[in-house]
């Protein structure tokens, strides 16, 4: 039934080749154990006990939390499509419970380091130059995805209404205000813009290749990375470190959660409150510095 879940995946829910590829390994893993240590021709035949084993099996061998919760979910999904299709009677992993995983808090770059990676020295006054500069800034004072940037168009950029709406996860709409700083970047943008191709049309995308063409998401990465690898002490250099520092500045400044959780588009406060870890680091040290009995 292997095949009939992958086929599944790949024609219905038209997932990626990516997952597609791990569900498959995940599963060909888990059959081949329960074949060895239990003699089962097929993971229908597995009980709680089987797939327990293989758990513990795995964590013996090494494997990370979040590997083990992500083969363990990949059991859920193969379980539920079982039950769906009425091959099996009863999901043998309903009492499997997920490993606990160690809490990270997000990385993000302290506000002397975002002054220098913004010093307008630093870019070529060429449009790929402005072009990176828009990037970097944009991410910054919006803390939009990358894939909500990659999506912009020149329309859903306000500048009279000094701000751009923002397509995120869901579909779901949300209105990200523009900074003065940011409004006479966006002019200057556009200019280089009109001056390499021509004038943006509405539907034209924000962010745009060396060609003309839609922005790709590696060239947002190179771009982050090529003016973080020159400030940055971090030991990650993604476009998502941008949106961390955008939350967590906010936060340190008093801004609202509820308001921060907006401007994010996160659909819950939970989502939100992790920032509050980096404020509180924050609060700690004056704290400690100030305080004259800590």
């Amino acid at each position: 039934m292997i095949e009939s879940f992958i086929n599944y995946l790949e024609h219905e829910k038209r997932s990626s080749t990516h997952t597609v590829m791990a569900y498959r390994q995940d599963l060909e893993q888990a059959l081949a154990f329960v074949s060895q240590s239990f003699s089962l021709d097929s993971l229908e035949s597995c009980s709680h006990g089987e797939l327990r084993a293989w758990v513990i099996d795995l964590v013996e061998q090494g494997f990370s939390q979040t590997t083990v919760n992500r083969k363990l979910a990949t059991l859920r999904a193969f379980y539920k499509f079982l039950m769906r299709s009425k091959l099996i009677a009863k999901d043998p992993t309903y009492k499997l419970k997920s490993l606990k995983t160690p809490k990270k808090l997000p990385e993000f770059l302290q506000e002397t380091t975002i002054s220098d990676i913004l010093k307008t020295d630093v870019y070529a006054p060429t449009f790929e130059g402005q072009r990176d500069r828009m990037v970097l800034e944009f991410l910054y004072l919006t803390g939009v995805r990358l894939s909500e940037l990659t999506s912009l168009k020149w329309k859903d950029i306000r500048l009279a209404e000094e701000q751009v709406k923002v397509l995120g996860k869901r579909q779901k709409e949300r209105i990200i205000p523009l900074t003065k700083s940011l409004q006479q970047h966006l002019v200057r943008y556009k200019q280089k813009v009109e001056e390499r191709f021509s004038a943006p049309e509405a539907d034209t995308p924000f962010i745009l290749s060396n060609t003309g063409g839609k922005a790709y998401s590696m060239l947002i990465y190179r771009i982050v990375r090529q003016y973080l690898d020159l400030f940055a002490q971090t030991t990650k250099r993604s476009p998502h470190l941008l949106r961390h520092t955008f939350a967590t500045h906010l936060l340190n400044k008093g801004a609202d959660l509820n308001a921060v959780k907006d401007l994010l588009g996160h659909a819950n406060l939970a989502a939100t409150q992790i920032y509050t870890h980096n404020s509180m680091e924050k609060l700690k040290a004056v704290f400690d510095q100030a305080h004259p009995k800590a």
